[in-house]
């Protein structure tokens, strides 16, 4: 069975709300999600009072539950250390200038080898 087509008017309008539909930082979500923890206010009057569709609330529930779970089972790796990623940013910047150096010397030497900018006898 085919569905009706929608009119011009209802495919802005769908698109206008789906461009400023306000987006949730992770702190928002967390802090949204605590409150719904705490109980004072029932579910549905946090969801009307942040604008959330109450699916949306358990959706967010649930993903912060399963992270959790995760976290304390250990299943996820460390963070690292702002020394660390400082680390392995100078790391990353020296073996770049390294293959840069290496790819410099190798056009060189196929310049050499194929006669360009030399005498061959």
């Amino acid at each position: 069975m085919r569905q009706p087509t929608k009119s011009p008017g209802e495919k802005i309008v769908k698109d206008i709300k789906r461009a400023t539909r306000k987006q949730y930082s992770s702190e928002e979500k967390i802090r949204i999600v605590l409150d719904g923890l705490r109980g004072e206010d029932s579910i549905a009057e946090l969801c009307r009072r942040e604008g959330i569709s109450q699916g949306v609330y358990y959706k967010w529930s649930k993903d912060f539950m399963e992270a959790g779970k995760k976290r304390l089972a250990g299943d996820t790796a460390r963070a690292a250390t702002t020394d660390e990623v400082k680390d392995l940013r100078r790391e990353a910047r020296d073996l770049k200038e390294v293959v840069a150096e290496q790819t410099l010397e190798l056009r060189l030497l196929k310049k050499s080898m194929t006669g360009d900018g030399g005498d061959q006898e």
